[in-house]
């Protein structure tokens, strides 16, 4: 048994997004001994790579699972070229606006209803909607990921979020009236996207330049968190989830019989400061550790050849890098991360993010 993981390269500019492509089982023998995942599809035009890397890699034009993390556009909008152009068995995705029951008593304006909740998430997620109609229209099987959702194959399987915290979640999307809630998670997240000045910061190895007082938007919370183990390793796909989302991670990781130890974590959000802290970091990942010193896991961030330093913050960078793990950025081009895998011709190895002693980054 192995495994292939590409992160499909995105973002030649400054917009990050995610598209990832892998296949696990006998990457040695035929098709049928293999199951093909694509795990969210970049930007409208990066679904075309996608299904060029499926065909020309994994040979096969047959995708045994694709997941729709949550619906950014940076996220769902090149899902429509994979599932239109290659034959996909089961889709995993969200539908929001199946989940509008007693959500009217959620908002301020009394002139709203359950019904015109669920059609304004129609509206504003219309390219969630229009994928979730499009794999409708081809006979997929469209499944919703919630906390221990399985794939036929018993290898892969939902993590996050649960049918309950994805409904307390959905009246703070973006687009949605104004809540009854004293605070919600977008009036947060406006605050966490004020802009500060530029200065230069000092660490020392061990030293967390994060905090574990910050959040992310509800949408992004409501990423579907999915794991697959592989021969007694455990690979873990978090979308742009941040610190709330992976706290009930860490809850089903505490309470899983199998021990399959961490030997791959996707990076949320691009490496976002707003998605990570250090005690649900110790938690998943473990304490940092002495410099030098690794868990053999290795932790990657999709994210634009331009974005530097919002996307990855050099932060979060060192924050994984000093509980030993061996930290790799996109920045634009592909990485695949395997296990028991065919060479690949053209591929070579990639030397991991150093430790950033000193860095610029804002202030805020």
């Amino acid at each position: 048994m192995g495994y292939e993981v590409d992160f499909i390269g995105i973002g030649q500019e400054s917009q990050c997004g995610d598209a990832i492509a892998l296949r696990y089982g006998n990457l040695h023998g035929e098709r049928h001994e293999q199951t093909v995942v694509v795990i969210d599809g970049g930007f409208k035009d990066d679904g075309q790579r996608v299904v060029d890397h499926i065909k020309t890699h994994y040979g096969t034009e047959v995708v045994d699972l694709v997941i729709s993390t949550h619906p950014d556009q940076d996220h769902i909008n090149g899902l429509e070229t994979v599932i239109d152009q290659l034959t996909v068995n089961e889709l995993w995705m969200h539908l929001p606006w199946e989940h509008n029951q007693g959500l009217a008593d959620k908002f301020h304006d009394g002139r709203i209803t359950d019904n015109s909740i669920g059609e304004k998430l129609k509206d504003t997620l219309n390219k969630a909607h229009e994928l979730y109609e499009l794999a409708v229209s081809k006979g997929i099987t469209v499944r919703e990921p919630f906390t221990g959702l399985t794939h036929a194959c018993g290898n892969l399987k939902t993590l996050g979020p649960s049918l309950d915290y994805y409904e307390s979640l959905i009246p703070d999307f973006d687009g949605m009236p104004e809540s009854k809630r004293e605070e919600s998670f977008a009036f947060t997240e406006a605050l966490n996207r004020a802009a500060g000045a530029i200065k230069r910061f000092f660490a020392q190895w061990g030293e967390d330049k994060i905090t574990d007082d910050v959040s992310t938007s509800a949408k992004n919370n409501s990423s579907a968190i999915a794991q697959i183990i592989i021969d007694g390793r455990r690979l873990i796909f978090t979308g742009d989830a941040g610190i709330d989302a992976l706290e009930h991670v860490a809850d089903q990781l505490d309470n899983c019989i199998d021990p399959a130890e961490i030997s791959f974590f996707q990076i949320p959000h691009h490496g976002s400061r707003r998605n990570v802290g250090p005690s649900v970091l110790n938690r998943i990942i473990g304490d940092p550790v002495d410099e030098g010193e690794s868990r053999g896991i290795t932790a990657i961030a999709s994210c634009a050849k331009k974005s530097d330093p919002k996307h990855p913050r050099k932060s979060v960078l060192n924050a994984f890098t000093h509980r030993g793990a061996k930290v790799l950025a996109t920045r634009g081009a592909g990485i695949c991360h395997f296990n028991n895998s065919p060479d690949r011709s053209g591929w070579s190895s990639l030397d991991p993010e150093p430790y950033y002693y000193s860095y610029e980054d804002e202030e805020a």
